[in-house]
C-alpha cells in the first residue's frame, strides 16, 4: 500500500499522517536473526514508517527477523512466488533481498526512481516484475539475471498509486490520482482508460484470481466493481460495470480478493476492513479494534479463511473471517505499519493456530 512522500499530492496530508502515526505503547524492537527465510512454510512480512522490514512467525506471533530499509519509509512489499526473492517499494528506490540466504542485505539496490515506488509485484513464474510509481509510470523489469533492467515503461498522466496484474499474465491495470485506470495490454502495447468517478485517486485496485472481477477503491471510500470477459491470447479483457458500494465514509487505502475468489476486501483511513461477497456484493462483517488505526494493507490466507491487515498503530493482525476475531497481534515495529506480504509455500495454512 502506497505511503505517499508528504510534498506529494492526491496522498493523505502531512497532518492526516502524523495522526495516523500516533505511537502507542510501542514494543522493544526485535533483534534481527540469521537464517534463510524461505526455509519457513509461511512466510509473513511487514514494513512501515520505522524504516524497517519484519519477519513474523505466522502463527505464534513472533518477530523472526529484521531488515533496515534506511532513508524511507516502506510503500509495498511482495514475495516472489516461489518465496525465494522479497521486493520492497520506497521513496526513490526498489530494493530486493534474498530469502534463500542468511543476508540481511538487499542484493539489489535500484535507485534510478524520482519520487516514490507505490507498488511492486512479480509475474506468475518470477520472470519479471513490475512497479508503479509517483513519476506517473508503470514500470517491467526483468528478472533473470536476478537484477533490475527496466524493460517496458507505461507513461500516465499523474502519479500511479496501484498495479495489479491480470492472471492472465498479460494485462496491467493502474490506477492513478486524477481517478483514472489503466489497462494495459503487454501483448500489443495498447491501454485503455476507465475514470468511474473524476477526479478521485485511485489508490488500490485488484483482479480475482478466477478472472472474473476487478474491484478499485478511492479516496472518497467508494469501491467500483466490474465482471470481466475475453482477455484471451493476445485480446484485451472487457471491462462491464457491475457495482458502485459505498465501503467507507473516508479514505479507502486497499481492496484484494480472496484466493478463492468468494469474498473482496476494503480498508480505509476509518479504522476498518470490510468484507463483501462477492456473489451479490453485500457486506459480511467489519473487522476492528478500539486500538487499530487506518488500515493499509490486507492480504487473505491461502485457504481464504483468514486476513491480515497491517495498520496506523504499529500492528498488524491476523483474523479469523468465521468469527470476526483477532487470533494473532504481530506487534514490534515503532510506527504506522503500511504493508505487508503474505504467502504460504505449501499451501497450507497454520497461521490460525487453531480455531
Amino acid at each position: 500500500m502506497t505511503a505517499s512522500d508528504p510534498t506529494e499530492v492526491g496522498g493523505p496530508t502531512a497532518a492526516e499522517k502524523d495522526k495516523a502515526e500516533k505511537d502507542p505503547d510501542a514494543t522493544p524492537p526485535e533483534e534481527a536473526q540469521a537464517g534463510p527465510v524461505a526455509t519457513d512454510d509461511v512466510i509473513l512480512a511487514t514494513g512501515g514508517y520505522d524504516h524497517t522490514i519484519k519477519f513474523w512467525a505466522a502463527h505464534t506471533g513472533v518477530c523472526t527477523r529484521t531488515l533496515q530499509h534506511p532513508d524511507s519509509q516502506v510503500n509495498s512489499l511482495e514475495i516472489a512466488p516461489d518465496g525465494s526473492m522479497l521486493a520492497a517499494g520506497g521513496y526513490q528506490h526498489i530494493r530486493m533481498f534474498d530469502l534463500t540466504s542468511g543476508n540481511l542485505n538487499p542484493v539489489v539496490n535500484y535507485e534510478g526512481i524520482s519520487k516514490n515506488v507505490t507498488q511492486v509485484g512479480f509475474q506468475e513464474d518470477g520472470r519479471w516484475m513490475f512497479t508503479g510509481g509517483e513519476d506517473c509510470s508503470a514500470r517491467i523489469w526483468d528478472l533473470k539475471m536476478r537484477n533490475l533492467s527496466c524493460q517496458r515503461i507505461f507513461q500516465a498522466n499523474a502519479p500511479v498509486t496501484c498495479v495489479c496484474l491480470h492472471p492472465n499474465q498479460q494485462e496491467l491495470v493502474l490506477g492513478d490520482q486524477s481517478g483514472v485506470i489503466h489497462i494495459w495490454n503487454l501483448q500489443n502495447d495498447q491501454s485503455e482508460p476507465i475514470i468511474p468517478e473524476p477526479s478521485a485517486s485511485i489508490q488500490s485496485v485488484c483482479i480475482d484470481p478466477q478472472g472474473l472481477y476487478m474491484a478499485a477503491v478511492n479516496n472518497q471510500g467508494n469501491c467500483y466493481v466490474w465482471s470481466l470477459s475475453g482477455g484471451g491470447p493476445k485480446e484485451s479483457s472487457q471491462l462491464h460495470p457491475k457495482n458502485k458500494i459505498l465501503a467507507h465514509k473516508r479514505y479507502s487505502l486497499c481492496c484484494k480478493f480472496s484466493p478463492d475468489s468468494s469474498t473482496l476486501v476494503t480498508t480505509s483511513a476509518d479504522h476498518t476492513a470490510k468484507l463483501w461477497r462477492t456473489s451479490d456484493f453485500t457486506l459480511i462483517q467489519e473487522l476492528t479494534t478500539e486500538s487499530q488505526r487506518w488500515v493499509w494493507d490486507a492480504d487473505f490466507t491461502a485457504d481464504s479463511q483468514y486476513l491480515l491487515t497491517a495498520s496506523s498503530d504499529n500492528v498488524a493482525r491476523l483474523w479469523s473471517l468465521k468469527t470476526g476475531e483477532v487470533k494473532r497481534e504481530y506487534q514490534a515495529h515503532q510506527k504506522a505499519v503500511t504493508s505487508l506480504a503474505f504467502r504460504d509455500i505449501h499451501n497450507v495454512t497454520r497461521s490460525g493456530g487453531g480455531d
